[in-house]
Protein backbone atom coordinates (compact mmCIF):
# COMPACT_ATOMS: atom_id res chain seq x y z
CA UNK A 1 0.00 0.00 0.00
CA UNK A 2 1.36 3.43 -0.88
CA UNK A 3 2.42 5.86 1.81
CA UNK A 4 -0.16 8.44 2.73
CA UNK A 5 2.06 10.57 4.97
CA UNK A 6 4.49 13.29 4.00
CA UNK A 7 6.12 16.20 5.77
CA UNK A 8 3.90 19.20 6.44
CA UNK A 9 4.40 22.17 4.11
CA UNK A 10 3.02 25.64 4.75
CA UNK A 11 0.41 25.34 1.99
CA UNK A 12 -1.21 22.45 3.96
CA UNK A 13 -2.27 24.87 6.69
CA UNK A 14 -5.27 26.22 4.78
CA UNK A 15 -6.77 22.71 4.61
CA UNK A 16 -5.88 22.02 8.27
CA UNK A 17 -7.61 25.28 9.24
CA UNK A 18 -10.79 24.29 7.41
CA UNK A 19 -10.72 20.76 8.88
CA UNK A 20 -10.48 22.05 12.45
CA UNK A 21 -13.51 24.33 11.88
CA UNK A 22 -15.90 21.45 11.07
CA UNK A 23 -18.65 21.37 13.71
CA UNK A 24 -19.06 17.56 13.60
CA UNK A 25 -15.34 17.08 14.14
CA UNK A 26 -15.25 19.62 16.98
CA UNK A 27 -18.15 17.88 18.67
CA UNK A 28 -16.59 14.44 18.28
CA UNK A 29 -13.15 15.48 19.53
CA UNK A 30 -14.63 17.86 22.12
CA UNK A 31 -12.13 20.41 20.89
CA UNK A 32 -13.14 23.94 19.86
CA UNK A 33 -12.17 25.47 16.54
CA UNK A 34 -9.55 28.20 16.60
CA UNK A 35 -9.86 31.50 14.75
CA UNK A 36 -7.33 32.01 11.96
CA UNK A 37 -4.90 34.15 13.96
CA UNK A 38 -4.83 31.71 16.89
CA UNK A 39 -4.61 28.73 14.53
CA UNK A 40 -1.67 30.24 12.60
CA UNK A 41 0.18 31.10 15.83
CA UNK A 42 -0.36 27.53 17.09
CA UNK A 43 1.00 26.01 13.87
CA UNK A 44 3.98 28.40 13.74
CA UNK A 45 4.89 27.10 17.21
CA UNK A 46 4.45 23.46 16.12
CA UNK A 47 6.51 23.87 12.95
CA UNK A 48 9.31 25.69 14.82
CA UNK A 49 9.62 22.93 17.46
CA UNK A 50 12.30 20.44 16.40
CA UNK A 51 11.06 17.93 18.99
CA UNK A 52 7.63 17.74 17.35
CA UNK A 53 7.00 15.47 14.38
CA UNK A 54 4.36 16.72 11.94
CA UNK A 55 2.97 14.76 9.01
CA UNK A 56 0.30 15.53 6.45
CA UNK A 57 -2.20 12.83 5.51
CA UNK A 58 -2.70 12.80 1.73
CA UNK A 59 -5.56 11.07 -0.08
CA UNK A 60 -5.84 11.10 -3.88
CA UNK A 61 -3.51 14.09 -4.04
CA UNK A 62 -5.48 16.15 -1.52
CA UNK A 63 -4.65 17.17 2.05
CA UNK A 64 -6.90 14.96 4.20
CA UNK A 65 -5.51 15.71 7.67
CA UNK A 66 -2.46 15.50 9.88
CA UNK A 67 -0.65 13.42 12.48
CA UNK A 68 1.47 15.03 15.19
CA UNK A 69 3.81 13.68 17.86
CA UNK A 70 5.12 15.84 20.71
CA UNK A 71 6.49 15.63 24.24
CA UNK A 72 4.37 16.75 27.17
CA UNK A 73 4.61 15.99 30.89
CA UNK A 74 7.30 13.36 30.28
CA UNK A 75 5.24 11.48 27.68
CA UNK A 76 5.52 11.24 23.91
CA UNK A 77 1.99 11.99 22.68
CA UNK A 78 0.35 11.47 19.30
CA UNK A 79 -2.68 13.17 17.86
CA UNK A 80 -4.38 13.23 14.50
CA UNK A 81 -7.14 15.07 12.70
CA UNK A 82 -8.90 14.05 9.49
CA UNK A 83 -11.24 16.31 7.55
CA UNK A 84 -14.83 15.05 7.70
CA UNK A 85 -15.11 14.63 3.93
CA UNK A 86 -12.41 11.93 4.27
CA UNK A 87 -14.08 10.00 7.10
CA UNK A 88 -15.04 6.38 6.57
CA UNK A 89 -12.11 5.60 4.27
CA UNK A 90 -9.78 4.13 6.91
CA UNK A 91 -7.38 7.04 6.48
CA UNK A 92 -6.87 7.75 10.19
CA UNK A 93 -6.01 4.10 10.85
CA UNK A 94 -3.70 3.88 7.82
CA UNK A 95 -2.00 7.17 8.71
CA UNK A 96 -1.50 6.32 12.38
CA UNK A 97 -0.26 2.82 11.52
CA UNK A 98 2.22 4.27 9.02
CA UNK A 99 3.26 6.92 11.54
CA UNK A 100 3.95 4.51 14.42
CA UNK A 101 5.97 2.26 12.09
CA UNK A 102 8.25 5.24 11.32
CA UNK A 103 8.33 6.78 14.83
CA UNK A 104 10.96 5.01 16.99
CA UNK A 105 9.91 6.49 20.36
CA UNK A 106 8.14 4.15 22.77
CA UNK A 107 5.97 4.23 24.61
CA UNK A 108 3.65 6.50 22.65
CA UNK A 109 0.54 7.88 24.33
CA UNK A 110 -2.72 9.42 23.15
CA UNK A 111 -5.52 11.11 25.06
CA UNK A 112 -9.00 10.74 23.56
CA UNK A 113 -12.44 11.88 24.69
CA UNK A 114 -14.51 8.93 25.92
CA UNK A 115 -17.24 9.99 23.47
CA UNK A 116 -14.90 9.81 20.45
CA UNK A 117 -15.62 6.19 19.61
CA UNK A 118 -14.10 6.44 16.11
CA UNK A 119 -10.76 7.65 17.43
CA UNK A 120 -10.74 4.98 20.16
CA UNK A 121 -11.21 2.33 17.43
CA UNK A 122 -8.34 3.83 15.40
CA UNK A 123 -6.00 3.67 18.40
CA UNK A 124 -6.99 0.08 19.20
CA UNK A 125 -6.54 -1.05 15.56
CA UNK A 126 -3.01 0.40 15.71
CA UNK A 127 -2.10 -1.55 18.86
CA UNK A 128 -2.71 1.09 21.53
CA UNK A 129 -4.26 -0.13 24.79
CA UNK A 130 -6.08 1.90 27.42
CA UNK A 131 -3.88 2.52 30.47
CA UNK A 132 -5.63 5.35 32.27
CA UNK A 133 -8.26 8.03 32.36
CA UNK A 134 -8.85 11.54 33.63
CA UNK A 135 -11.56 14.11 33.85
CA UNK A 136 -10.66 17.70 33.08
CA UNK A 137 -13.29 19.67 31.17
CA UNK A 138 -14.13 16.33 29.53
CA UNK A 139 -13.72 12.64 30.32
CA UNK A 140 -10.65 11.29 28.55
CA UNK A 141 -8.93 7.95 28.18
CA UNK A 142 -5.17 7.49 27.98
CA UNK A 143 -3.93 4.96 25.43
CA UNK A 144 -0.39 3.59 25.15
CA UNK A 145 1.63 1.82 22.51
CA UNK A 146 4.61 0.03 24.07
Amino acid sequence: MTAILRDVVESDLDAFFEHQREPAANEMAIFPARDRETFDAHWRKILADDSTTQKTIVHEGRVAGNVLCWSQDGQRLVGYWVGSEFWGKGLATRALREFVEEEPARPLHAWVATSNVGSIRVLEKCGFVQVGSRTTDVEELLFELS
